[in-house]
């Protein structure tokens, strides 16, 4: 989900494959990502950074009588969410807006609630990007926050081949401006943002033979399909050889196996936008 100014380098780039990949990773995750997350009937809720609109189809199920408003700059990505959308909850009311993140085409406090999942992980100045969302958002609203933090991904049989590819993923997307390990960071990034209220607990994706869903939506779809994605960026950049990127990635798969373990931690947080005039941006 790509949505700042200027606007970032997304690092996953928008291919079909990564449409797919995107839906695999929201479909597989939904109870632990969006369980909680319920908005009233009447309710304004804006989806920034919906991209494909692979979490606006949980948002829309788990919310139904909340006027959802969906943002992204990328007008391919928007159209593939109201396809998506369309499909897969077809009495949703969305209303979708082609926009810069910072330059959000909406008055101050239009809206009850905020919702950002994996995006501000793409966004060079995140802090930003909070404040921005935060004229939007009334006081005393809520605003939701997911993202993950691959420093949190361990596995077995463990594999510095593995880890190579993983680090090599990290770094390409810190050199497009955005920061893979974000997770860590989203309850200092709030405070200095001026939210109120900031909660951040660890949502843990555990996957081995018994739980084969996970295994297959996340380990294998999900993870191993984003670090294969890299591949050629990061021989161009010099990363890592051929052969060892190809050990790494074998290396990875083998975790989604029979014999093999894989642990993820994703970060989500709740905050809110304070009531007092001092708080205005």
């Amino acid at each position: 989900m790509s949505t700042a100014s200027p606007s970032p380098a997304y690092v996953h780039g928008y291919s079909p494959d990564e449409s797919r990949r995107l839906g695999a990773q929201a479909d597989s995750l939904a109870a632990l990502l969006h369980s909680g997350t319920a908005y009233p009937p009447g309710s304004r809720v804006l989806e920034a950074g919906c991209g494909v609109g692979a979490q606006t189809v949980h948002l829309a199920r788990s919310s139904p009588g909340a006027r959802l408003v969906s943002v992204d700059v990328s007008a391919a990505s928007l159209d593939r969410a109201r396809t998506r959308v369309a499909a897969q909850v077809p009495d949703a009311r969305v209303e979708w807006h082609r926009a810069d993140l910072h330059a959000l085409p909406f008055p101050d406090a239009t809206f009850d609630h905020v919702f950002v999942c994996f995006v501000l992980e793409h966004v060079p100045d995140p802090e930003g990007a909070l404040t921005a969302l935060r004229r939007v958002l009334r006081p005393g609203g809520t605003l939701t926050v997911i993202e993950g933090d691959h420093g949190s991904a361990f596995f077995h049989p463990d594999s510095r081949h593995a880890r190579v590819a993983i680090d090599a993923q990290v770094r390409l997307q810190a050199a497009a401006g955005g920061d893979a390990l974000i997770g860590r960071r989203l309850q200092p990034l709030l405070s200095a943002a001026g939210y109120g209220d900031v909660v951040v607990r660890p949502r843990t994706v555990y996957a081995d033979r018994t739980r084969p869903a996970l295994a297959e939506g996340f380990t294998r779809d999900t993870f191993v399909a984003m670090i294969e994605a890299v591949r050629d960026d990061a021989l161009a950049a010099g990363l890592v050889t051929s052969a060892d990127w190809e050990r790494g990635i074998a290396d990875l798969r083998r975790t989604a196996g029979p014999d093999g373990t894989f642990h993820y931690a994703f970060f989500k947080a709740t905050a809110t936008r304070p009531v007092s005039a001092g708080a205005v941006p």
